[in-house]
């Protein structure tokens, strides 16, 4: 079994390699949300250019990328992008910056914390813990 950089297994469901387990986990919510009507649709792996590549004395820089997990169409019509993760890397905190900057969609960070009922975001996790 592969691991990834910060030790999650990947995990094959449906014929698709997740990167972690959790990130599996949160593939099929979806699967069932949207067989429920919660939401119209959803997509694996959008990818979005936060800076364009360019040249600079003579030398070519690559575009910065960022790939999240999902992307959810809501029944209202509106676009949510969402990573699951267990916590927020300083890589991941830099990128939702350019993300939050040229996207006019909203970028959730989600884990999944049973305490608190399963899947809930990062946001909403640490006011709770906040609050304690």
């Amino acid at each position: 079994m592969q691991m990834s950089k910060y030790h999650a297994k990947k995990t094959i469901i449906d014929g698709i390699t997740f990167d972690s387990k959790t990130e599996s986990e949160y593939y099929l919510h979806l699967k069932e949300k949207c067989e429920r009507w919660e939401i119209q649709a959803f997509n694996l792996q959008p990818s979005f250019v936060l800076q364009e590549g360019f040249k600079k004395d003579g030398k070519w820089h690559r575009p910065i990328m960022y790939i999240a997990d999902f992307e959810i169409l809501h029944t209202d019509g509106r676009i949510e992008i969402v990573d699951v993760k267990g916590f927020e890397t300083a890589d991941f905190k830099i990128k939702r910056k350019l993300f939050e900057k040229k996207y006019p969609y909203t970028l959730t960070l989600m884990k999944y914390v049973k305490k608190y009922g399963g899947w809930i975001s990062v946001d909403e996790w640490k006011k709770l813990k906040r609050v304690k």
